[in-house]
């Protein structure tokens, strides 16, 4: 092998091989494969290349500290039969359409880049990284507007890795989005104030089911729902804004302690079917991977989906990390 641009041109007998069946690397000049270091590492673990040189890997690493982690992520996709073409090696004289932050391509076992287009966009993250939530949503936005899944896979200091899928989400309801007169109707009613909110009584028939629950003859209403029954809405929180987006959209929020969200919230009358979505407060957005991993596994164990509001030109929409189907699951051989 012969460096190139930060990259390596393999010559080999293997060559055909290693591009026909498996798409490994990019061609160039002729029929001569041009290889990524992470490559050139999965080729030697699994394709039975030599590296370049002696003591390679020690100084490559050495250049390029995210090396190591790279070829792990590289392995979790490929090992399963995936084909991936590393965008880094593709030039302007390219076809293929994608997003400037995507790391890789993805294509199906079946699949070829040079017939097919690829099913997913992929980018790749340390579980220590915080995660930059608006950036996220606004590359996962570009990625499905190409209708190709937005991939993630997040490896850890022992080299796991785990895969996630990344969706731009839209929750709707099939419940009657509270009106003004219902809530005037409210704000007649008697209270008294109760830690955490209020507690509402003196009334035949309570108007809206979304909003608080019962207790004896009254209805317990928290801070977040007195702040919207008694505020006008351009001085709502954020956190207020966001329950008045999901009531608006026919969804019933209620109480996520459980689950440890802001919400679970219900699109359905409560009783018939469970609760789809988990949404946290909009003041969430420090979080790293490893946090993120967790939430939505937890989310999922309970079939459901997490989701992060953020408030992108006025509108509140909503980041969802899915835990993917078990058969797309890119994961790492275990190593001992």
């Amino acid at each position: 092998m012969e460096p190139y641009n930060e990259c390596w041109i393999y010559s080999g007998s293997a060559k055909e091989r290693l591009w026909n069946k498996s798409a490994i690397g990019q061609k160039t000049n002729g029929n001569n494969l041009l290889l990524s270091s992470s490559e050139v590492i999965f080729c030697h673990d699994h394709r039975h290349l030599d590296w370049p040189y002696e003591n390679w890997l020690n100084e490559e690493t050495k250049k390029k500290p995210n090396l190591i982690n790279e070829a792990i992520i590289l392995e979790a996709l490929r090992v399963p039969g995936n084909k991936v073409m590393l965008t880094e090696k593709l030039g302007e004289k390219n076809e293929l359409i994608f997003s400037r932050e995507t790391w890789g391509l993805r294509w199906n076992s079946n699949c070829h880049p040079r017939v097919d287009e690829p099913e997913s966009e992929v980018r790749w993250f340390h579980s220590s990284e915080y995660i930059n939530m608006n950036e996220l949503l606004s590359w996962t936005i570009d990625v499905q507007a190409r209708k190709r899944i937005a991939e993630v896979l997040v490896v850890d200091n022992e080299q796991a890795v785990v895969t996630y899928n990344i969706t731009s989400e839209n929750p709707f309801g099939e419940l009657s989005p509270p009106n003004r007169d219902d809530i005037n109707l409210i704000l007649k009613y008697d209270k008294i104030e109760i830690n955490g909110g209020n507690l509402y009584f003196g009334y035949e028939k309570w108007p809206l089911e979304q909003l608080g629950i019962n207790y004896q003859d009254g209805r317990i209403i928290d801070q977040i729902t007195e702040e919207y029954i008694t505020t006008d809405a351009n001085e709502f929180s954020d956190i207020t804004d966001v329950f008045s987006d999901l009531l608006e959209r026919g969804l019933h929020p209620r109480t996520g302690f459980k689950y440890g969200t802001e919400w679970r919230c219900y699109d359905k009358k409560i009783g018939i079917d469970h609760a789809p979505w988990l949404v946290v407060s909009p003041s969430n957005k420090k979080m790293n991977w490893e946090s993120a991993c967790l939430a939505s596994r937890l989310a999922s164990g309970v079939n459901k989906t997490w989701l992060q509001p953020l408030k992108i030109d006025d509108v509140w929409k909503y980041l969802g990390i899915i835990r993917p189907p078990a058969k797309s699951r890119w994961t790492n051989p275990i190593k001992k």
